[in-house]
């Protein structure tokens, strides 16, 4: 079983919470098998979360070497200047460690409210890294989305919903991993 969920803000990625917060499983009361998500959003951050029961197919889209291409897009404080926005473009120093190279697009820019909405395409994972990275250049996020993991977007989801991942989606994104699809 594999799933594509647009997680809503407010919820926990995880089967379950011991604050009794809601889970992204409790969106899945329809489903039989016990799914858990590949990897993980923020509690406030929203977007695309693959759920699967997979084990193996989790742990390998999960593991750095693959380092599949993240899509977010934020709103910032402030109004940044692509040469601003430049050093995510190399890599900045987040918790003693430098990034690896990322995309960065302003997308659009609210003067009166003096906000930017930011898409930044990174494929690593550390902790809180897309909001530690926009602070490290002085743009602290307001409010962060993932639109895009490896082939998948969330066209055609609204937050809570989720759809099965296609067979050829799945394809695709063994492909991107470098998976060579082995006879079983």
């Amino acid at each position: 079983a594999l799933f594509l969920f647009y997680k809503p803000r407010g919820v926990i990625s995880a089967v379950e919470d011991n604050k009794g917060r809601k889970v992204v499983t409790d969106y899945f009361e329809d489903v039989q098998e016990r799914l858990y998500p590949v990897g993980r959003l923020d509690y406030d951050t929203s977007g695309l979360l693959v759920m699967t029961n997979d084990g193996e197919l989790a742990n390998h889209l999960m593991h750095p070497r693959y380092a599949l291409e993240k899509k977010y897009v934020a709103k910032v404080e402030g109004i940044p200047n692509r040469p601003a926005l430049a050093p995510l473009k190399t890599g900045v120093s987040i918790d003693g460690k430098m990034t690896a190279p990322a995309k960065v697009e302003i997308l659009s820019t609210d003067k009166a409210k003096k906000t930017a909405i930011v898409a930044l395409t990174i494929h690593q994972g550390m902790n809180h890294q897309v909001k530690k990275m926009f602070k490290a250049v002085g743009f602290p996020v307001i409010k962060l989305s993932r639109e895009a993991y490896g082939n998948l977007t969330l066209a055609g989801l609204q937050p809570g919903e989720h759809r099965p991942i296609k067979p050829q989606e799945l394809h695709d994104l063994r492909q991107l991993t470098g998976e060579q699809e082995e006879a079983h």
